[in-house]
């Protein structure tokens, strides 16, 4: 298999925001398994705010089975009628589930060449999914790379208005002790996000 120009072009530090992301977003998609929390207590970070927070999800993820983050991300996600955390952008947004932000998102993955998963059955846009998709523009896994002003637009639309909100609850839900350390190192992330971006705005 050849080296694509997409795979030379990507700098070192774009792979390691398209892994973090990749990451977050898999830890929202579904309970973490036994393999996803070993990989998760292995992680390590320096004295900085985000260093810190992997630090900690690390040290719980080494004393939690999968089993408990099961439970909890029921809790949390799913619920009897619905977890205690809703986390699309439309219910943040504007209090109600599929309304004009994930018509908005569909107009822009069609603009990436970002489809729908045939086997996805929620909305599109969960944080979950939209940490899988700004993963995969940063990477190319939708055609070419996505530029940089391109990033920025689809984090400034799509993440931004409301992560920090939505992490900020899932440190503090009352079912959350795994899920609260997935939150704090979201919450940190986004800040850096969010920052690099205003920074390297024209």
């Amino acid at each position: 298999m050849t080296a694509t120009a997409e795979t030379l072009d990507i700098a070192a530090e774009d792979r390691l925001r398209a892994d973090l992301y990749n990451f977050i977003g898999l830890l929202l998609a579904r309970p973490a398994d036994q393999m996803l929390l070993d990989q998760t207590a292995a992680l390590q970070g320096d004295d900085s705010a985000m260093g810190q927070a992997i630090n900690s999800l690390a040290r719980v993820a080494k004393s939690t089975k999968p089993k408990t983050v099961e439970r909890e991300f029921n809790a949390l996600f799913i619920g009897l009628g619905r977890g205690e955390l809703l986390p699309y952008a439309s219910y943040y947004l504007t209090g109600f589930l599929n309304e004009k932000p994930l018509a908005k998102l569909r107009q822009d993955m069609a603009a990436q060449q970002m489809t729908r998963a045939e086997n996805a059955f929620e909305p599109e846009d969960s944080m979950a999914a939209l940490m899988e998709m700004m993963g995969g523009m940063i990477v190319g896994r939708f055609g070419q790379p996505a530029r940089l002003d391109q990033q920025r637009g689809f984090f400034n639309s799509h993440i931004a208005p409301w992560a920090t909100h939505f992490y900020t609850d899932l440190e503090g839900a009352k079912s959350s002790v795994f899920y609260a350390g997935v939150g704090a190192v979201g919450r940190a992330f986004m800040e850096i996000e969010k920052e690099a971006f205003r920074m390297t705005a024209d």
